[in-house]
């Protein structure tokens, strides 16, 4: 019974609110329909009353409708929004119906059956936003999901929704002659009361466009959100002025307090502008109500008030016949003495007491209720300022919260820099280490190169000792040599002497013997004789005494000389121990550098391998050109540690062009493989493979080609041709992954460009010509809403090709410009051979603009037939945008900025963005326009079927967000990948004159 009791009062309610007077709707009638549908969680009994009303017959019920369904969707039950989807087609029908007239509510309820229609739409591709769009901003970073792709669709998104609320309000005003004191008319009140709804909706919209446009210019470059600075800075005008105009009208001065936006917008080019925004706050009274709506008074006060009226006249009564309770209840003589005149006069001024009353309660309810406005009043200026001092509150809270970040992070940054700090003093401390064993080293090579300088010394002098020996040993062998040749002569003639003197005797004897006589004589000669032979005697003795004397000095000196000769072999002996230590000590240190030099270069090509899988790597890209470029600076570094292996071979003691080249060696490998896995990431998968193993094949034959250098033995049997094969592998691969563009010779370059646009002119007159023919035969084939949809679509697609013909035209006109301005005394195909990537870039960009005409033209034929989609139509508008924005792009890299055929260019590209924002328009009309939305009928279905599809419905949700998700992700990856190939390509990573556009630019060409 009250559930019939509240449906039967939430009808009465609906007739009252929606009906054909010019007046406001009643705030009370307003609330009970909003009491209504959260009382039943819904709006099934709102739209069973509202089916019933003529809508399409009188546009004051239409427009009141509007009125009430948009409190609904504001402050109603969230199930109203579920209920009313089944009705949109039904609300765009009656729009486009209401449309045609000019005059009166007709134009009015055509703008806002629009505005509820996108209302719905925004919500239920934003379910997380509530009808009343109040949220915090923690709320609103969720709605994001922290996705910077999504801020931007939700940015478009409010953009359309709060034009399409300012469409609104700008279209109420002007129906309005504001000569007039038209506020306080029925008629303008009538018009006037939904725009309350509307400034509730505008104020929340412009302070979350504010936020989200802060938070897309922390992640995006400014030059890609101009199109949104623009769009923002022309709603914020419009806004404004609407505000201002509104403020000054007398109906909403005691309805609502409407904030006044700022003297200028803020700069979202300065980060720290977003704490100076003030969200504005709209404040509405508890009990307002429209001027028509009458004072109702509960039923509480109904009976307080009958109590004390009957009160005072049953005392009044008791004053005047007597109070029952002290006379005899059963004595009636009383009573009836009274004459019937003093009853009735009695009566007659008991009456006139009683309007007396009557008035002075009138008068007190009109002071009591002159009293509750303006405590009203008072409470809506208490409100504003609570609301004021929150809102400062909340920005305080923000600027703390911020200050708090800062801290923290500047903690992080304190700590990150006392670890650097930390580990800047261990590396102090391990350089003074190595710089005290270096000081060490140093002084015992010092001490090495002294002890070796003084063994030199040392060897000099005993050198020059043993010399001066030798030269005394000569002159004492020379002496006795003549000593012994003149002994041998006095030997020799004393010899002869004796043996004449023994002849002489024997001739003596031989006379004595024969003469006799001659005794005398022979004796006196005898003893002559005698003399003489004592005398050689005497002199053969001293001979013999001196003869001895040299004996005695030549042994002397051999005694000398022996000794001088073991000095020196002592001195030898150090002397070769000393220079055998002095070579062990120098061979010892460069064997360490060797060894040292061979760890780094494995621990560099190891920490290379290692990067293979370092997510660090994914954010980079190679390219293939560069790649080979390592390679050959590789296979030059392998032909020189050869000829340094050679000289090392040769000449131990040369080793600085050995730990040159094998340090070299080591790097560059290093930057191969690192390069190698970067090129990896834009390769397809087979040739990306082969050049990952590649890559980790050369490196681990570099560490075993390294691995032979740390003993002298195996020094000999290193082989580097297992490298060179690597690098012949890496090779072969990455000329594989060469582009094609790269092939083409520069002097084809000019021909090339002109072919291009030739082509691209050519296909897009083709398809103009494809879709009149489609056009054509549309209107030949097909009636009613199909060929009105058709004739939309290809009109929109033809005015799109036009404005692209226009837009080669104009761009055609600015290269050639450019060629005549600055290719000077040369030709244009050598201008164009000397700038060959800007050439390429214009080709790639003409190539893609004539395949994304051929490719929508496909995807339009196939739609007029039935056959296509309307989503790949807008996607392939989409793409056309995005390619003449590269086109566009390519053309004024090499322009002057003062150019009129740029300035002529830049208009073209804008109206290509229009056209294509052409295009998808009327396909998301014609796709709205033919589908139709099937009514679900639940009325014969149990609790728990309904129960079970409700289970179906959730999973089948979940399913379609999962595949959501990996379809974005599908999307973004192949971008990312387009993006690489379009930069290998063009040669964008070369540093040349056209840059590419980013990927956020391409995400805000194709919006």
């Amino acid at each position: 019974m009250d559930r019939m009791a509240s449906s039967m009062k939430q009808t009465v309610s609906i007739n009252k609110a929606i009906n054909t007077q010019e007046v406001a709707v009643k705030e009370k009638h307003a609330r009970t329909c909003i009491l209504g549908t959260h009382h039943e969680k819904g709006a099934q009994t709102f739209w069973s009353v509202v089916n019933r009303l003529p809508l399409s017959s009188n546009a004051v019920l239409c427009w009141k409708f509007c009125h009430v369904f948009h409190k609904l969707l504001r402050d109603g039950h969230p199930n109203v929004l579920k209920d009313s989807l089944r009705y949109k087609n039904e609300l765009s029908d009656m729009s486009r119906m209401w449309g045609h007239l000019s005059e009166g509510y007709g134009q009015l309820c055509s703008i806002y059956l629009k505005l509820l229609r996108t209302k719905m739409e925004y919500h239920t591709k934003n379910p997380r936003f509530p009808g009343n769009l109040q949220m915090s901003d923690r709320q609103l970073d969720e709605a994001g999901e922290s996705d910077v792709n999504n801020f931007f669709q939700l940015t478009v998104e409010m953009f359309d929704y709060l034009e399409c609320e300012l469409n609104l309000f700008q279209t109420v005003f002007n129906s309005l002659d504001m000569s007039r004191s038209v506020s306080v008319t029925t008629a303008g009140q009538c018009r006037l009361a939904p725009l309350i709804q509307v400034i509730l909706d505008c104020s929340h919209l412009y302070d979350y466009t504010v936020k989200l446009l802060f938070k897309l210019h922390s992640c995006l470059p400014a030059d890609t959100l101009q199109g949104h600075r623009d769009r923002f800075m022309e709603q914020f005008t419009k806004l404004k002025d609407l505000f201002y105009r509104s403020s000054n009208l007398q109906y909403f001065k005691r309805l609502i307090q409407i904030p006044q936006l700022p003297e200028n917008p803020p700069n979202f080019l300065r980060a720290s502008a977003l704490s100076e925004h003030i969200s504005p706050v709209v404040v509405i009274p508890a009990e307002a109500s429209s001027p028509d709506s009458e004072p109702v008074l509960e039923k509480d006060d109904l009976m307080d008030m009958d109590a004390s009226q009957q009160n005072s006249f049953d005392s009044k009564f008791d004053d005047i016949f007597g109070s029952s309770s002290s006379s005899d209840p059963f004595n009636f003589n009383s009573q009836n003495g009274v004459n019937k005149d003093e009853k009735d006069h009695l009566i007659d001024q008991l009456y006139r007491e009683i309007n007396g009353l009557k008035a002075q309660l009138e008068n007190m309810k009109t002071e009591s209720q002159r009293a509750v406005l303006q405590l009203k009043g008072r409470i809506s200026e208490l409100e504003a300022e609570l609301a004021e001092q929150q809102h400062l509150r909340q920005q305080a809270a923000d600027e703390s919260e911020f200050l708090r970040t800062e801290l923290d992070e500047l903690k992080k940054k304190r700590e990150d820099t006392e670890k650097a700090q930390r580990s800047l003093t261990e590396i102090e401390r391990k350089a003074q280490a190595n710089e005290q064993r270096y000081s060490k080293l140093k002084e015992k090579y010092s001490e090495l190169v002294q002890s070796h300088a003084d063994l030199l010394r040392k060897n000099a002098e005993v050198t020059k000792q043993v010399s001066v020996a030798r030269q005394a040993q000569v002159d004492l062998e020379r002496e006795k040599k003549e000593l012994e040749d003149s002994f041998q002569r006095i030997s020799d003639q004393a010899q002869r002497k004796t043996q004449e003197q023994t002849e002489v005797l024997e001739s003596l004897k031989q006379e004595l013997a024969t003469s006799k006589q001659e005794l005398q004589i022979v004796q006196g000669s005898l003893e002559s004789s005698a003399q003489s032979e004592a005398k050689w005697t005497a002199q053969i003795a001293e001979l013999e005494k001196e003869r001895g004397s040299l004996v005695n000095a030549v042994a002397r000196r051999e005694e000398e000389l022996s000794a001088l000769r073991e000095q020196l072999e002592y001195t030898q002996r150090q002397l070769s121990s000393t220079q055998e230590s002095i070579c062990q000590l120098a061979k010892d240190q460069r064997k360490m550098l060797l060894t040292e030099s061979r760890r780094a270069a494995e621990q560099v090509v190891q920490e290379a391998l290692r990067q293979f899988d370092e997510p660090s790597l994914f954010s980079c890209a190679g390219s293939a050109d560069h790649l080979l470029s390592k390679v050959r600076s590789v296979s030059s570094c392998i032909e020189q540690l050869e000829k340094s292996w050679s000289q090392y071979l040769a000449c131990p003691e040369d080793i600085s062009g050995l730990l040159h080249s094998v340090t070299l060696l080591a790097h560059l490998t290093g930057d191969t493989i690192v390069h190698g896995s970067t090129t990896c990431l834009r390769a397809p998968p087979e040739p990306a493979d082969s050049l990952t193993e590649a890559c980790k094949q050369y490196g681990r034959e570099t560490l075993l080609y390294l691995a032979f250098l740390e003993e002298e033995g195996t020094l000999e049997n290193a082989d580097s041709t297992a490298m060179r094969s690597c690098l012949t592998r890496i090779t072969a691969i990455g000329e594989e992954l060469l582009p094609r563009g790269l092939d083409i010779k520069q002097e084809e370059l000019g021909d090339l460009v002109d072919k291009e646009m030739a082509a691209t002119s050519a296909a897009i007159e083709t398809a103009t010509a494809r879709i009149e023919e489609m056009l054509s035969k549309s209107r030949a084939g097909d009636t009613g809403v199909k060929l009105e949809v058709n004739e939309r679509i290809l009109g929109s697609c033809t005015s799109l090709m036009q404005a692209i013909q226009v837009l080669i035209v104009a761009s055609k006109e600015l290269q050639r410009e450019i060629v005549e301005s600055g290719r000077g005394t040369a030709s244009p195909k050598e201008f164009y051979a000397k700038n060959s990537r800007w050439t390429e870039g214009l080709i790639s960009a003409s190539k893609a603009v004539g395949w994304g005409a051929t490719v929508m033209v496909d995807a339009a034929d196939l739609v007029v037939q039935g056959r296509g989609k309307f989503e790949e139509l807008m996607v392939c508008s989409r793409e056309i945008a995005a390619s003449t924005a590269q086109l566009v792009a390519a053309s004024k890299v090499k322009a002057d900025k003062d150019s009129p055929n740029l300035a002529q260019l830049q208009q073209a590209s804008r109206g290509v963005n229009q056209a294509t924002a052409a295009v998808v328009a009327s396909t998301i009309s014609g796709k709205s326009q033919i589908e139709d939305t099937d009514n679900m009928d639940f009325s014969s279905m149990t609790l728990t079927q309904i129960k079970r599809q409700e289970m179906d419905s959730q999973v089948r949700v979940l399913e379609l967000e999962n595949e959501l998700q990996k379809e974005r992700q599908k999307l973004g990856e192949l971008r990312k990948k387009h993006y690489e190939l379009a930069g290998v390509a063009e040669g964008w990573e070369e540093g040349t004159e056209a840059s590419p556009p980013t990927l956020q630019e391409a995400v805000i060409e194709k919006e």
